[in-house]
């Protein structure tokens, strides 16, 4: 009888993986003699990127909608109104044109922020597809938060059985290479303290040139914040508007238009 295994018991780093690399035993790392005690090399199976890869993706940390989002994917047609498309194309050919000198945006800490007054605009789209561009092209460490998820977790680290001091959680995110806060702004009307954190957050980043990408409801001019995030963040980004209509208005009447075909097909 033919030996089965489920999912559980197929180990890894078991020769009944499929996936099971006789050179590395799955290690990612390949022994070569050399008439002494021998040196690893990487293995040329790729294991070892697609760990590193794979760690790349957790530490990003992009909502499950947008995971396989890609540059390419952003299509500006899905937008009705002409000058829509006209300034969704815009922000497109702006955003190419930062991943094209990436290496000297990256050098001076140059970000990008999107806004747009209109929710479903496609700021969040566009901020998920250059997160995931940056991991699976350039292989940099990217971070991806809203600023309300930011703002819990420095709220629950002052608990004092939580695991995460606040000093490390602003470190993690100070140091990422990369960071994506979404929806900033949205916070700015709460308590003094918020200011506070979020300048402390943006000033280490701006000191140290990691690049940050925003989106945000509202222009960098209007935000409440005090003068010293907002001239930083001024200095740091290149400020890109997204188009005042709402893709979720448009999928919402394409899905109900299906549903009204499908119920006539029924019928019928």
């Amino acid at each position: 009888m033919q030996k089965t295994h489920t999912p559980q018991s197929l180990n890894k780093c078991s020769p009944d993986n499929p996936d099971f690399c006789p050179v590395c035993n799955n290690t990612g790392w390949e022994f070569v003699p050399d008439g002494s005690q021998g040196t690893c090399r990487v293995c040329k199976c790729g294991l070892r990127e697609r760990q590193i890869l794979r760690g790349r993706i957790s530490f990003a940390d992009i909502p499950e909608s947008f995971k396989n989002l890609r540059l390419s994917d952003f299509s500006t047609d899905i937008y009705a109104k002409p000058e829509s498309r006209g300034k969704a194309a815009t922000a497109v050919n702006a955003v190419k044109y930062w991943f094209s000198e990436f290496a000297d945006m990256k050098k001076n800490g140059m970000g990008l922020y999107f806004y747009s007054s209109t929710k479903g605009s496609g700021k969040t789209r566009m901020a998920a597809g250059v997160a995931n561009e940056l991991v699976h092209k350039t292989g940099i460490r990217v971070k991806f938060a809203t600023s309300l998820q930011i703002l819990d977790e420095i709220k629950a680290s002052w608990d004092r059985q939580a695991g995460q001091s606040e000093s490390s959680l602003l470190s993690f995110l100070t140091s990422a290479p990369v960071l994506v806060v979404d929806d900033f702004g949205t916070e700015q009307q709460e308590k003094p303290w918020i200011n506070e954190k979020f300048y402390q957050i943006i000033n280490t980043r701006y000191i140290d040139k990691k690049p940050t990408v925003f989106t945000s409801n509202i222009p960098l001019s209007a935000l409440k914040f005090d003068e010293r995030i907002t001239n930083r963040i001024k200095e740091r980004t290149f400020q890109i508007p997204f188009p005042e209509e709402s893709v979720r208005d448009i999928i919402a009447r394409d899905n109900m238009g299906k549903l009204v075909q499908g119920i006539k097909a029924v019928k019928e």
